[in-house]
């Protein structure tokens, strides 16, 4: 699957990154463009700007929480991807992924702008938020199969 052109709005967002930090969100982005078409009821992804920063969103399918890209303060050598505080997210990602991510409060995982895409593991959270509402209509996600904090 390759993912649709980077839209004008979001690519000038992007451009206010240095290259690094703008290089891993377009890897993020990608992954996230991947998930969504290989998790069965997401559906296409709207593509948009939400508080100044990439945002996806599943209007068409209403399975997901929003996802946002970005940076925190607190870490500028990281990425951010931000999900709706509200939810549980963030917290089960710390439980599971403790130690392929650092997070920043309830609100973001943060991933290092260089080095290896722990892709697997995001993938996995990716998939959390894309489905987030979905399973609350139907079932709790799944987490027997994913690794746990030691």
């Amino acid at each position: 699957m390759t993912s649709p052109p980077v839209p004008a709005a979001i690519a000038e967002v992007l451009a206010q990154h240095s290259a690094t930090v703008r290089t891993r969100l377009l890897q993020v982005r990608d992954l996230i463009f991947v998930v969504a078409a290989e998790t069965e009821g997401v559906g296409p992804l709207t593509e948009a700007l939400k508080w100044g920063e990439p945002a996806y969103l599943t209007e068409a399918s209403k399975s997901g929480t929003t996802i946002r890209l970005g940076v925190v303060k607190s870490a500028p050598a990281h990425c951010a991807v931000f999900f709706n505080c509200k939810t549980t997210l963030v917290d089960t990602f710390r439980v599971h992924f403790g130690s392929e991510f650092a997070f920043e409060s309830n609100r973001a995982l943060l991933i290092p702008a260089t080095g290896d895409l722990p892709a697997e593991p995001l993938a996995h959270c990716l998939r959390a938020a894309l489905t987030y509402h979905q399973r609350r209509r139907r079932q709790p996600v799944a987490w027997a199969n994913m690794p746990t904090r030691q």
